[in-house]
């Protein structure tokens, strides 16, 4: 029974394995058919619907909103079809990859390839015949829907064009009967809103009240939260005689976006909400948003002139210009806008209404020449003062530019270019004012960026409340807020102009697909958004890592009584793993494969192994000094030549602090390869040597016994252990002994040196015990001067001398102390 187990054991593992195989490259080959079969119903499915939108695009050539809508849909499409074919991408890397190993079939001659090899290529090239095709598919599809993009930018441009350039006959619409048709219009709106506002309040007044609270509600919200976050730029202080130039910009800017915000959301949300509870009717609603646009427009521009010339408050006017001209000016801006306005809302009750051509174009005609007559009457005001404080004209490049505008609205429109006039007079009235709240932005932005400035701001004044930050901390902080001023005033006011010069939400949306496309290059794809969404990403992972580095160390190890060394170092390795991880999120929210930075990669670590050593040697270095911490922020240290108090570990260096007050900044890798000694490692303890010396005619017992009584009567000495007193040895002029004492605190043995010093020469003098210092013995023989030193000089002195006029000179100030230097440490 075991020969048999034995026998067929070989062949069932055999059986097996090629069963195994065949069914990995059975669904394998299933696999990649269900893959080619999805994405060709995907590009069958996406030539489906451009047929149909090619087929829109032949019906809606006078309509530019269609074109648009039709174009976006064309976008979704190619991006659909660009994802269908990167889909094949991965398969098809393989399969070269595949093919290249596999290599060329066997020419005439030679020997014969196995089965195997030949079926392998003959289905990979299979395979790659069919994933071409599909790719060959999607792109001949792309081309196709680019050529339709193409086609419908070119209808907009030539529809655009024949607006701006078509001509009306105005002569019917100066006839009597248009201001009948005018009246008979009006009167079809007014029973036409007044049937609606009698319905809705007799049968849906609950609805209705519920819509208008809501909305009252949302502009409240914007309002009061604009007020309470920029309350002193909203209103002007009255008390302030002479605001900064700074003031009256944040004033200007701010007075005019918060109510104008505030007032457009009141609109909006009554629009939304009497739509969401169905109150609107089909023929309602399009005049209700006009009316909306209209009011929105006519008060924004009436806030923005107020803020800019401030009729009732000259001395928070932005212009120079006099009292009496700044009023005058505000009431012509308001008309302006206000005549463009209603000039724009009956163009929408005539399309509602189907009325008749001519009531359109005598509307307009009249709306267009009055628009021109006020912008010359703009430029003809005065409102400068010359030297001698007399009324003067605007500038003469400024009051001509006026005058031509007005001039170019009123004959266009005589002419009968009513669109071109129509055109002209919004751009003044609608670009004008967003150019100039802009400018006001620019302006403000200039003004925070400008050295000390926002150190003075309120905003600074607020965030001093809540930390202490320097003067270069809050310029630092006024430059990134200005950039960000500026970086909102272009994403905000830009498509705004784009929009009133012809462009359409679509056309935005669908730039906005393009730039978050991908841009390809090489094997490395990223798209702009992404990149800007990476930067966001980390910005706000490096201030949360460092409010986290501040509750950390103030919140919770401040309250555990930690070390403050200790402290230092889980705060600094705490900030350095916060920024990694905010710098890896940042990578992969930017949509970056790392694994394609290899060669980027590999190149940095050929320039770290010839040009990095001693920057990543110190880098390794301080990330081992805050793992393994031999010395931590306040201690007391010597390294090499250098002794003092440790200030700050980082990645690269560590700050010390000598007791000269003299910083310096020694690299980490010094630290780690040399030896270091601290004084303070685990604790403070440490021990003080004091030498003393004393002649030879002294009682050493007794000088040991003074010299123990005073260090144990100090009281910064310990106990424990004991202080001791050494017989250090035979000098050459004095009997050695050594004082040795140990404090609690290491970092006060200067104070302990001077009061025992003191102590010593004091015990000294009562008991007459002499402290010696070096002497020479001069001796003269035969008339030449020789000086011995020490012992040799006793010796010299006791042998009989020669010249009868030897003399042995007493050294001066006998007895006299020597001073001695004491160690600042």
């Amino acid at each position: 029974m075991v020969t048999h187990f034995i026998s067929v054991s070989p062949f069932s593992a055999f059986l097996a394995i090629v069963l195994g195989l065949f069914l990995s490259v059975s669904a394998f080959a299933q696999d990649v058919q269900n893959l080619v079969a999805s994405q060709r119903e995907v590009i069958t499915s996406v030539e489906q619907q451009v047929d149909k939108l090619a087929a829109q695009v032949n019906d809606q050539v006078t309509d530019d909103a269609k074109l648009v809508d039709v174009r976006v849909e064309l976008e979704r499409l190619a991006r659909e079809l660009f994802d269908a074919s990167l889909a094949f991408r991965p398969r098809l890397t393989e399969v070269n990859t595949r093919l290249e190993q596999l290599g060329a079939p066997r020419g005439e001659g030679e020997p014969a390839e196995p089965e195997e090899v030949t079926a392998e290529r003959t289905r990979l090239l299979d395979e790659k015949a069919s994933f071409n095709v599909l790719i060959g598919d999607a792109e001949r599809l792309s081309v196709r829907i680019s050529g339709v993009i193409d086609k419908i930018a070119q209808m907009r441009r030539d529809l655009f064009a024949r607006t701006l350039s078509r001509r009306y006959d105005i002569t019917a619409a100066l006839g009597t009967d248009v201001l009948g048709e005018f009246t008979q219009e009006l009167g079809k709106v007014y029973k036409t809103v007044s049937a609606w506002v009698s319905f809705t309040v007799k049968y849906r007044l609950k609805p209705l009240l519920g819509a208008g609270f809501l909305a009252v509600l949302a502009a409240l919200c914007l309002q009061f939260g604009g007020r309470r976050l920029f309350g002193d730029f909203v209103k002007p202080d009255l008390a302030d005689e002479n605001p900064t130039y700074l003031s009256r910009l944040s004033v200007a800017l701010f007075s005019t976006l918060v109510p104008s915000a505030s007032f457009a959301v009141f609109l909006a949300s009554s629009y939304y909400f009497l739509d969401y509870f169905r109150l609107l009717r089909v023929d309602i609603a399009p005049l209700l948003w006009a009316f909306f646009t209209v009011i929105i427009l006519v008060y924004f521009v009436y806030k923005l002139a107020r803020a800019i010339l401030a009729p009732r408050m000259a001395n928070w006017r932005l212009l120079p210009v006099r009292t009496d001209a700044a009023r005058w000016l505000v009431v012509l801006a308001t008309l302006t806008a206000a005549v463009t306005g209603f000039d724009h809302f009956m163009d929408q009750v005539y399309l509602q209404l189907n009325s008749q051509l001519s009531l359109t174009v005598a509307s307009s005609l009249v709306a267009t020449v009055v628009v021109g007559l006020l912008v010359m009457l703009i430029g003809g005001v005065r409102p400068l003062n010359d030297v001698e404080g007399r009324p003067r004209h605007w500038p003469m490049k400024f009051r001509y530019l006026l005058f031509l505008m007005g001039g170019v609205i009123i004959a266009a429109a005589l002419l009968g270019y009513i669109g071109f006039a129509r055109f002209i007079s919004q751009q003044v009235v609608v670009t004008g004012a967003i150019v100039a709240t802009m400018y006001i932005g620019f302006l403000t932005s200039g003004a925070i960026t400008t050295e000390g400035a926002f150190a003075k701001s309120w905003l600074a004044r607020k965030l001093e409340r809540y930390s202490a930050f320097d003067d270069t901390t809050l310029d630092q902080i006024g430059l990134g807020l200005g950039m960000l001023i500026n970086v909102l005033v272009v994403v905000m006011g830009v498509p705004l102009i784009l929009l009133q010069w012809g462009f359409r939400w679509a056309d935005l949306t669908a730039w906005g697909y393009r730039m978050a496309g991908p841009i390809q290059i090489g094997s490395l794809s990223f798209s702009v958004i992404g990149i800007l969404t990476g930067i966001l990403v980390f910005i706000l992972g490096y201030f949360f890592t460092r409010w986290f580095q501040g509750w950390l160390d103030g919140s919770v190890m401040s309250r555990s009584r930690m070390d403050s060394g200790v402290r230092n170092s889980i705060r600094t390795g705490v900030g350095y793993v916060g920024l990694v991880l905010a710098g890896l999120i940042g990578v992969s929210a930017a949509g970056i494969n790392l694994s394609n930075l290899a060669l980027v990669a590999g190149a940095l670590s050929l320039g770290i192994g010839f040009g990095l050593q001693n920057i990543v040697s110190n880098f390794v270095s301080g990330l081992i000094l805050l793992a393994e911490r031999p010395f931590k922020a306040g201690d007391w240290i010597v390294a090499g030549g250098v002794s003092g108090t440790v200030r700050k570990i980082s990645v690269r260096a560590t700050e010390i602090e000598t007791f000269q007050r003299q910083t310096v900044i020694l690299p980490n890798s010094e630290l780690i390869n040399a030896a270091v000694g601290n004084w303070t490692h685990r604790n403070k303890l440490g021990r003080v040597e004091i030498p003393i010396g004393v002649g030879y005619a002294s009682d050493a017992r007794r000088v040991h016994q003074i010299l123990l009584d005073i260090a144990k009567s100090h009281p910064m000495v310990l106990r424990n252990p004991e202080p001791f007193v050494l017989f250090a040895g035979f000098g050459a002029s004095s009997l050695d002994f050594e004082v040795r004492v140990y404090l609690s605190d290491i970092t006060t043995q200067v104070t302990v040196q001077n009061d025992i010093r003191f102590a010593i020469l004091e015990a000294f003098a009562e008991e007459g015990i002499e402290i010696p210092f070096p002497q020479q013995d001069v001796h003269v023989r035969s008339g030449k001067l020789e000086i011995d030193t020490g012992a040799q000089a006793a010796k010299e002195t006791a042998k009989p001398v020669a010249n009868e006029h030897a003399v042995e000179p007493q050294p001066s100030e006998a007895g006299k102390r020597r001073r001695r230097k004491i160690d600042p440490e």
